[in-house]
């Protein structure tokens, strides 16, 4: 049911439709730089977080649990 839009041509419709929104709604400008700035809070408080406290081997499970190298 409808287009099926896959790989680069879906992403450049995406940005399409997201530059004439921003383009054409002011609200919608500040809704995404509020979410841009919000996502990069997150972002940053977790790469903080992990390079803080590294994820240790004890701490995951067994990937290989045959052992298969």
């Amino acid at each position: 049911m409808g287009i099926q839009l896959k790989g680069t041509a879906g992403l450049v419709i995406a940005v399409a439709v997201v530059v004439l929104l921003l383009i054409e709604f002011p609200a919608y400008r500040m809704f995404f730089g509020i979410s841009v700035l919000i996502g990069l809070v997150i972002a940053g408080g977790l790469t903080l977080w992990y390079r803080l406290h590294p994820i240790k081997d004890v701490e995951t499970e067994n990937k290989r649990p045959l052992g298969l190298e």
